[in-house]
C-alpha cells in the first residue's frame, strides 16, 4: 500500500459502520415491534425515521471506508472513484431529507407535548397540597398568651375537605375554628375555603360566634349547593373578660381541660347549609390560665380498628392524662395514636388544633 494513512482512515471508517449498522439493527427491530404492537403512529413514524438515519449513517461510513480503502491502494487515479462513491450517501440524504426534517419537527413537537404534559402532571400534584397550605397551615403566627399545637394528615381524596384558623378578630380576643366539610374533591374543597375566610369576616363583625354561624350559614346555603354540608366549631377566648365563648354548629365534641376536669363542648346547633334559617346559640365559660381546648375533625374519631372505632372518648383520656402536655405534643401524639389504633391506613382527612391559654 502506498498510502498507509488512508488505509488506517479505511479501517477508522470501517469499524464506524460496524457500529452505526448494530444500531440500525436494533432501530429495526423497533420499529418492526412497534408496527406489530402499537397504534400511535406518530411514535411508529419516528422509530422508522431513526432506522433510516443510523442506515444512512451505515452507508455513508461503508462507502467512505470502501472510498479510501481504494485510494490507498489504486493511488493517484482513484480520486474520481472516490467522489463518485460518496455521490452515493448525497444522494440518499437527497431522496430522505425532507422526510428527516419532517420526522425532526414531528419528534420536537411530541417533545414539547410531553413536557407540557409532565408540567400538568406537576401542577396537579401540586395544588392538593397549596390547598392544604391555605385550609390546613402548618406555620401560624405567634399568639402571646396562648400556645398553639396543629396537626393535619390528608386522606386518600386528591383535595381536602378539612380545614382549621387560629387569628385574632380583636386585640383582646383569639378565635379557633375548626370545620370539615362533607365529601372528597374540588368542590368541597371550594367551599371549606369559602367557610374559612367568610368566618373571618363575621368573627369580627359579630362578638358573638353563634351570629357569626347564623350569618355564615345564610350566606352557604344562599349558593345552592344542596349536598354540601358544613360541622363546624368556633371558640372564642376574649382576654379581657376572661371568658370561652364557643358555637359548633353539628361538630364532634371539642374538649376542654378546664378546672381540672375535661369536659365536652357540644354541638349548638345543626350542620350548616342544612336550613338557610337554623338558628344557633353560643356557651360562655370562665376562661383561667392553663386552661386547653381541644378541636378536630371527624376524621380522628372516626379511625376504625375493625368494628371499632377510635371514639371520642379515647381523645377525652388522652387529654385527661397528660393535661400539661405541650399542645404541639398532644396533637401529635393523638395523630400517632390513631395510627397505631387503626387496621388499615387512614383513608379520611384529620385536623387536630389545640389552643392553651398561659
Amino acid at each position: 500500500m502506498d498510502q498507509p494513512l488512508l488505509a488506517l482512515v479505511s479501517v477508522g471508517c470501517l469499524v464506524a459502520a460496524a457500529v452505526w449498522g448494530r444500531s440500525a439493527r436494533y432501530r429495526q427491530k423497533l420499529y418492526r415491534r412497534l408496527e406489530r404492537d402499537s397504534g400511535d403512529a406518530d411514535l411508529k413514524s419516528l422509530a422508522l425515521s431513526d432506522f433510516r438515519k443510523d442506515l444512512h449513517t451505515t452507508v455513508l461510513y461503508a462507502v467512505l471506508a470502501l472510498a479510501t480503502a481504494a485510494t490507498a491502494v489504486v493511488g493517484d487515479g482513484s480520486g474520481v472513484i472516490v467522489l463518485l462513491l460518496v455521490a452515493i450517501p448525497i444522494a440518499l440524504s437527497l431522496i430522505f431529507g425532507r422526510n428527516f426534517i419532517s420526522e425532526a419537527r414531528l419528534e420536537h413537537s411530541r417533545s414539547e407535548l410531553e413536557r407540557r404534559a409532565q408540567e400538568v402532571l406537576v401542577q396537579e400534584e401540586l395544588a392538593p397540597r397549596r390547598w392544604a397550605a391555605r385550609l390546613a397551615p402548618e406555620d401560624l403566627p405567634a399568639f402571646p398568651g396562648f400556645e398553639v399545637g396543629r396537626v393535619y394528615q390528608a386522606g386518600s381524596g386528591l383535595m381536602a375537605g378539612d380545614f382549621y384558623d387560629v387569628f385574632r378578630p380583636a386585640e383582646t380576643r383569639l378565635a379557633a375554628v375548626i370545620g370539615d366539610v362533607a365529601g372528597h374533591g374540588i368542590e368541597p374543597a371550594i367551599t371549606a375555603f369559602q367557610a374559612k375566610y367568610l368566618l373571618r369576616v363575621f368573627l369580627r363583625q359579630f362578638r358573638d360566634p353563634a351570629q357569626a354561624l347564623e350569618e355564615l350559614n345564610a350566606q352557604m346555603a344562599a349558593m345552592g349547593r344542596g349536598e354540601e354540608f358544613i360541622s363546624l366549631c368556633v371558640v372564642v377566648f376574649d382576654t379581657q373578660a376572661g371568658t370561652l365563648r364557643y358555637s359548633s354548629a353539628g361538630h364532634p365534641a371539642v374538649w376542654l381541660w378546664h378546672e381540672r376536669e375535661v369536659r365536652p363542648l357540644r354541638a349548638t346547633g345543626p350542620l350548616l347549609m342544612l336550613d338557610p334559617a337554623a338558628a344557633y346559640y353560643s356557651r360562655e365559660i370562665p376562661l383561667e390560665a392553663n386552661d386547653l381546648c381541644l378541636l378536630y375533625t371527624d376524621g380522628l374519631s372516626e379511625v376504625r380498628s375493625g368494628n371499632q372505632l377510635f371514639g371520642e372518648e379515647r381523645i377525652a383520656t388522652a387529654l385527661k392524662r397528660d393535661p400539661g402536655v405541650s399542645a404541639d405534643v398532644l396533637c401529635k401524639s393523638l395523630l400517632e395514636a390513631a395510627r397505631d389504633f387503626s387496621s388499615g391506613p387512614i383513608n379520611d382527612d384529620v385536623a387536630i388544633l389545640a389552643i392553651r391559654r398561659v
